[in-house]
C-alpha cells in the first residue's frame, strides 16, 4: 500500500513536468517514464481485505509456547509421541509443520487459539528414518510418528535420559552390597531433612558400636 502511494505520487510529478515540457526530447523521456509507472501501478496487488491481512498477522505473531508434557510409545517400526492441544484438529494442516532429521525432531503448531506452539526432541536415543517418519492430527492431539531404522525395543526416548538412568542404576547397583546400600545411604542424608540425617546419624552410630562389639561382620 505504502509502495503505490509513492508511485502514484511520481506518476503526478511527471504528469505535471509534462505540461511545463516544451521541448522533444524531454517530453518523450517523461512521456516514457509516465508509461512505465502506470504499467508498475497497473500490476500493484490488489490490497487485501482486513479479515485477511489479520489472520496473517495473528498466523506469524502471537505468543509461542513450548510444550513439555507428552506422552510415548512404540511399536517394532515406530516411536509414537502424543502431544494433547485442544482444537489442533480445526487447523488448516499446514499449520502444524513436523522436521525430522535422523536424530531428532522439531514441531511447530502455527495460531492455534492465537498462540504458536513449538516442541524440540534432540539426541533421540536411536538413529530414525527421515523419510518414513511423519505426522497425524487427531481431535485434540498431534501424534508424531518417528520410524525406526531398526526394529528394536527402545528404553527410554532420547540418550539423555538413558544416560541419566545409567548414573543412577550405578550408584545402586554395586558388586558389594555394602557399597551400593552406603551409596544409598550417602543420597538419602544428602537429600533429607533435618529428622532424616539425625535418624541417619544414629543408625550409622549404632552400627558402629554392633560392629566394634563382633556382632555384625558387615561394615555399613
Amino acid at each position: 500500500l505504502l509502495l503505490s502511494n509513492q508511485l502514484l505520487k511520481d506518476l503526478e510529478e511527471v504528469k505535471e513536468l509534462l505540461t511545463n515540457a516544451t521541448r522533444k526530447r524531454i517530453r518523450d523521456v517523461l512521456m516514457t517514464e509516465k508509461h512505465k509507472l502506470e504499467l508498475e501501478i497497473k500490476n500493484q496487488p490488489a490490497p487485501k481485505p482486513k479479515d485477511v491481512l489479520e489472520e496473517e498477522k495473528s498466523s506469524l505473531g502471537g505468543y509461542t509456547v513450548k510444550i513439555n508434557n507428552y506422552g510415548w510409545d512404540q511399536s517394532d517400526k515406530f516411536i509414537k509421541i502424543y502431544i494433547s492441544l485442544n482444537g489442533v484438529q480445526k487447523l488448516p494442516a499446514e499449520n502444524v509443520q513436523v522436521n525430522f532429521t535422523e536424530r531428532s525432531f522439531d514441531l511447530l503448531v502455527k495460531n492455534l487459539n492465537g498462540k504458536n506452539y513449538t516442541m524440540t526432541f534432540n539426541n533421540l536415543l536411536k538413529p530414525i528414518s527421515v523419510e518414513g517418519s511423519s505426522r497425524k492430527i487427531k481431535t485434540d492431539t498431534v501424534l508424531v510418528m518417528c520410524r525406526k531404522k531398526r526394529e528394536e525395543k527402545w528404553e527410554c526416548l532420547t540418550q539423555v535420559e538413558k544416560e541419566s538412568k545409567e548414573k543412577e542404576k550405578a550408584a545402586y547397583d554395586t558388586s558389594d552390597p555394602s557399597e551400593g546400600l552406603m551409596n544409598l545411604l550417602k543420597k538419602m542424608y544428602a537429600e533429607g531433612d533435618d529428622e532424616m540425617k539425625r535418624t541417619i546419624n544414629k543408625a550409622w552410630v549404632e552400627s558402629r558400636e554392633k560392629q566394634s562389639k563382633g556382632d555384625i561382620p558387615m561394615d555399613i
